[in-house]
């Protein structure tokens, strides 16, 4: 079957989920399951990329890597569920390359949103202090008062889109 419909459907969900994220800094739960169904949906009919069973392991793949970030609180649980729902769209390999290109893009807009908010060298310092202590300093991430905080579906539409052009 054609990419065409597959990628159209990735780019409107993610770009949906992107513009509600920044708007309203959530990712509802109908949206990512809307996604998760005409993800399956396409798959099951043979209209998609791949078929179910890849579609299924598409979002236990995306699942996978998002988890560990919400578990450590960097990350929100809509966030994951998107990448998850997403995966069912793009299959395993390519919800890999999405969140590869999603984190590179996250690191983008990370430095934007710091340098904007005036907060570049603290951010840099925070992060190098995190990942030297192996995420022990996560309270850092998590402080409400620090203003460190951004929408993060931005940079999953734009992995998932980038991973459904390959």
């Amino acid at each position: 079957m054609s990419n065409t419909l597959p990628l159209i459907v990735v780019a409107a969900a993610a770009i949906t989920a992107a513009v509600i994220d920044v708007r309203i800094r959530r990712v509802p739960n109908l949206l990512n399951g809307g996604i998760a169904l005409i993800g399956l949906g396409l798959a099951a009919m043979g209209l998609g990329r791949i078929g179910i069973w890849l579609a299924l392991a598409g979002c236990l793949v995306g699942l996978a890597l998002m988890l560990p970030g919400y578990l450590i609180g960097a990350t929100g649980g809509g966030d994951v569920k998107l990448l998850a729902a997403v995966g069912t769209l793009l299959g395993p390999g390519a919800t890999l390359r999405a969140f590869v290109a999603s984190a590179i893009a996250g690191g983008l807009i990370a430095i934007y949103v710091a340098w904007r908010r005036g907060r570049l060298a603290d951010t840099v310092v925070g992060t190098s202090a995190l990942v030297a202590s192996a995420g022990a300093c996560i309270d850092e991430i998590r402080e409400p008062r620090r203003d460190n905080r951004f929408a993060y579906a931005p940079a999953i539409a734009v992995g998932a889109i980038v991973a459904a052009l390959v």
